[in-house]
C-alpha cells in the first residue's frame, strides 16, 4: 500500500468519541500512525482534523483557534454543564431583549478565567478530571485563561430561555462553561444543550466528510485526504536552494539564514516556526532561527523520501 500523509477533515456524528474517530481511519487505512488534533465530546458533531502519517508530528503547528455554533438552556443547572447530565438545580430566567441578552454576553469576550467542567479531560493530580467526577470524588478546578474572540448572540428565545451562540476561541475553551457561567450571571442556572464546532485548526465543517463516506481509503487519489503542506499554509516558509543545505538540514545541522530564499511573509520572529521546502515544494520540516537571526535550526526533520 503507499504510504499516506496528510490530514483528513472528518465530520464527526454525535455519540461518536474522537478515539472511536481514530480507530476507524487506522483500519480502513490500515496504518498505525494515525490521531486526532484535540478531543471532541461524543454529544458534541462537526470538525474533526485527523492526521495520517507524518502528519502527526505537525499537529503542534496548526492554528488553534476553534469556531462553534451552540445553543444554552436558561433555567437549568446539571453535573456535567450539558443536557446529557444529571439535573441538580432549576430557577426562572429573567425577561430580556436581545440587546440586553447581548451585553451580558460581554462578560465572556475577549481574554477572561474560565473554570472547565468537572466532567472534563483537565489533569488534576495526574488523573482525568471527569474520571474524579464519576467516582464523586471531591475537587476544585482551577481558572484557566483563555480568549473569546468572537461571541455572536445569533438567536433568542425568551419563552424557552434558549439562546444561541457563536463562539470562535482560543484551543481549552470549554462552551459548556460559558453556559453554566452564564446563568449565574444571569442570576438563573444554565447548560449547554447543543454544539457544533464548525472550524478547528484551520479545517472548515464545509470541506469536512462524514466516516461513513470514506468507502476507499486506499484509494491512492483520496481527494479527501489534504495535503500537510497545505495545512501549515499559515506559517512562514523558506525554501532550501542547494542540495548542500538540504544536507545539513536533513541531518539536523543548522544553516545559515537567508531572507531572500522566503517565498512567505515573515516577521524574523525568532520564536514563531518556519516551513522548510526545497524547490520543488517538498515539505523538509520545521525550523527556528535563532534570536541573532543569522541561522535557522531544525526542529522537525522529515527523512529524505
Amino acid at each position: 500500500m503507499e504510504k499516506k500523509d496528510g490530514f483528513i477533515a472528518i465530520n464527526k456524528e454525535k455519540g461518536c468519541t474522537s478515539h472511536d474517530c481514530v480507530k476507524q481511519i487506522r483500519k480502513l487505512l490500515g496504518i498505525k500512525k494515525v490521531g486526532h488534533t484535540g478531543t471532541l465530546d461524543p454529544q458534541v458533531t462537526g470538525t474533526l482534523p485527523i492526521a495520517i502519517g507524518s502528519a502527526t508530528k505537525f499537529i503542534q503547528y496548526l492554528p488553534q483557534d476553534k469556531t462553534y455554533i451552540g445553543q444554552i438552556q436558561l433555567g437549568i443547572r446539571t453535573k456535567t454543564d450539558d443536557m446529557q447530565g444529571e439535573i441538580i438545580n432549576k430557577k426562572n430566567w429573567p425577561i430580556l431583549s436581545n440587546k440586553q441578552l447581548d451585553k451580558y454576553l460581554n462578560n465572556f469576550r475577549g481574554i477572561i478565567q474560565q473554570i472547565p467542567p468537572k466532567v472534563s479531560s483537565v489533569h488534576v493530580n495526574g488523573e482525568r478530571a471527569y474520571k474524579k467526577a464519576l467516582q464523586n470524588e471531591e475537587f476544585e478546578l482551577q481558572p484557566r485563561e483563555v480568549e473569546i474572540k468572537e461571541l455572536v448572540l445569533k438567536k433568542w428565545d425568551q419563552a424557552n430561555g434558549i439562546l444561541e451562540i457563536k463562539v470562535s476561541c482560543t484551543s481549552g475553551t470549554y462552551i459548556r462553561s460559558i453556559a453554566r457561567d452564564l446563568g449565574q450571571v444571569l442570576d438563573s442556572e444554565g447548560c449547554l444543550l447543543n454544539l457544533k464546532r464548525i472550524s478547528a485548526c484551520g479545517f472548515h465543517e464545509k470541506h469536512s466528510i462524514k466516516i461513513s463516506d470514506l468507502s476507499d481509503l486506499s484509494n491512492k487519489n483520496a481527494p479527501f485526504i489534504i495535503p500537510t503542506i497545505l495545512a501549515l499554509d499559515h506559517i512562514s516558509t523558506l525554501v532550501l536552494t542547494n542540495q548542500e543545505e538540504i544536507n545539513f538540514w536533513q541531518t539536523g545541522r543548522a544553516i545559515k539564514f537567508d531572507p531572500n530564499n522566503f517565498v512567505k511573509s515573515c516577521s524574523f520572529d525568532y520564536k514563531k516556526p518556519i516551513k522548510i521546502i526545497d524547490n520543488k515544494k517538498l515539505l523538509l520540516g520545521i525550523g527556528f532561527m535563532n534570536e541573532a537571526k543569522t541561522q535557522l535550526h531544525p526542529k522537525l526533520v522529515l527523512n529524505a523520501k
